[in-house]
């Protein structure tokens, strides 16, 4: 009887040994993993970089209506040498100057990168936070926001990333409705005894029914292209919107109908 193969074992005792091709090959795949996982985190960093670009726009708008009448009162004062009147204009000038620094702090905040950190976060307080991030009150373009969330509703997360992913359905959101106005309705409540089912609706132009089933995925927009191409997403955002809601074990979905808006249903894990 010819003696066993050097290359087999048994299974039941200990697992075969890697060639060294074998050995080479699970290398390889590991520093590719390695590497995708860093390309994730960069594009994720890149996409967060564009949303907040687009906070920083509406931010110098923002700066224009707060500080333009602020400096206009100011040089109205020292034109009549009026010292009450100084003040007042001081003061004015101070408020509007701390609101501004606020907004500012805010979308510099959403861009610095931390480590996860997984706890019970108050959901209402979140969402308001994202929309304090957009940097400008969406009732000054016609928008009715309306927040519909129990007071204490917790969720099992991590609070700047979920700040980030309702930041990014609201610009959305947002986008789909400047110009004509419209109403952002952002409501959650609990589903069973271990979710919270969370829903943001806009009534914009919905999302066209030819990309509704790959909205997220990569590269995938529905934002409609400028003359100069510069008001077209790149298609991220959604994507990474779903990638940081599964890392929460929870789960992102879209319906839309032409003419009538858009709703992302989202669900997430229960806190205590």
């Amino acid at each position: 009887m010819k003696p066993p193969s050097a290359n087999r074992t048994d299974p039941g005792i200990s697992s075969p040994r890697l060639t060294d091709a074998e050995r080479k090959l699970q290398i390889q795949i590991e520093r590719l993993e390695r590497q995708f996982d860093q390309l994730r985190q960069q594009i994720r960093q890149s996409q967060q970089l564009a949303s907040l670009g687009t906070a920083a726009a509406m931010l110098a708008h923002e700066y224009n209506n707060l500080m333009t009448p602020a400096v206009g009162y100011a040089r109205y004062a020292l034109d009549s040498d009026d010292h009450e009147l100084m003040i007042r204009a001081l003061n004015m000038t101070l408020r509007q100057g701390a609101i501004v620094s606020a907004m500012a702090d805010r979308i510099l905040g959403l861009a610095i990168q931390e480590a996860q950190s997984f706890q019970a976060v108050d959901l209402k307080a979140v969402v308001q936070e994202a929309v304090a991030c957009m940097g400008r009150d969406p009732a000054k373009d016609g928008i009715t926001l309306r927040i519909n969330i129990d007071e204490g509703l917790k969720v099992r997360a991590d609070e700047k990333q979920l700040i980030q992913v309702f930041f990014n359905l609201l610009l959305n959101a947002r986008q789909a409705i400047t110009g004509h106005g419209g109403r952002i309705t952002v409501d959650a409540s609990t589903k069973g005894d271990d979710q919270v089912e969370i829903r943001v609706r806009d009534t914009g132009g919905g999302i066209p029914p030819d990309i509704l089933d790959t909205i997220f995925d990569p590269f995938v927009t529905s934002k409609s292209r400028s003359p100069d191409g510069s008001d077209k997403g790149a298609g991220l955002g959604l994507a990474i919107c779903r990638d940081i809601i599964q890392e929460h074990r929870g789960d992102i979905s879209a319906e839309s109908e032409p003419d009538r808006g858009t709703t992302f249903t989202i669900t997430l894990p229960v806190s205590d």
